[in-house]
């Protein structure tokens, strides 16, 4: 099943600056084979649902992995069933 998804994932306990950790994540979402477009709070997901969970996952075994003691991820799903949802479709 094909979906768009808003994922934001939060180091908590990382210091002051957490851009290591959201570079790191937004990378491994990239490196998932997703359509992944960062922006301000999050970054914009197209593909395939299982593989967007999948891509989720990685990212928080890998953080934690890391050493990033602590991980608050919110996420928002669309899916639709009358076509397939693109992050371009979504912008007209």
């Amino acid at each position: 099943m094909r979906a768009i998804a808003e994922v934001q994932v939060i180091p908590i306990g990382a210091g002051v600056s957490v851009r290591a950790e959201v570079k790191r994540a937004h990378r491994l979402l990239e490196d998932a084979g997703l359509n992944a477009q960062l922006h301000s709070n999050g970054t914009n997901l197209e593909g395939e649902l299982e593989d967007i969970f999948a891509a989720i996952v990685k990212v928080h075994e890998t953080l934690h992995a890391e050493g990033t003691v602590r991980l608050s991820t919110h996420i928002k799903i669309g899916t639709r069933t009358d076509k397939d949802p693109t992050l371009a479709g979504k912008l007209f």
